[in-house]
């Protein structure tokens, strides 16, 4: 599956089911190869060495269910501006979405328009993957990348 609005809406969905109102809040939505759709929220704690980004939850129920990411968003709302915003996933999430390949698709911010979005391959979000330079230029395979 790819990236598209219905992703981006149950991403904001979740977010409105967990924090309904108007503070800062986030959350993240991901497809599998098989069309399901899975949300997760960030695990927030007062120990902030401990806390996980929107998407962790979804990306490890995902590898629990054996299933492969095909796209993932990641949604933020920003109360003082009266928007939700769409985050590209950071470094470590890049990291975690690298199981899945260099084709996976990314929500990230639209250039033009700071509420809207844009659909990218994680390659494209991360041209120089570190971990190329172990496998002669080529993305590390699933297999590689889970069997450490």
């Amino acid at each position: 599956m790819k990236l598209d609005q219905a992703l981006v809406n149950a991403a904001i969905a979740q977010m409105n089911r967990r924090w309904p109102g108007d503070e800062d809040a986030g959350a993240a939505a991901v497809y599998l190869d098989d069309g399901q759709i899975l949300t997760s929220v960030a695990l927030d704690n007062f120990n902030a060495g401990v806390t996980l980004c929107h998407e962790a939850g979804a990306f490890c129920q995902a590898y629990t269910l054996d299933r492969r990411v095909t796209a993932s968003v990641c949604v933020n709302r920003v109360p003082e501006q009266g928007r939700t915003v769409i985050l590209p996933p950071c470094g470590i999430c890049q990291e975690r979405l690298a199981v899945w390949g260099p084709g996976v698709e990314v929500g990230v911010p639209d250039p033009n328009d700071p509420t809207g979005w844009q659909a990218r391959t994680l390659a494209e979000v991360n041209p120089y993957y570190w971990a190329r330079q172990f496998t002669e230029g080529g993305w590390p395979s699933y297999e590689m990348h889970t069997s450490w």
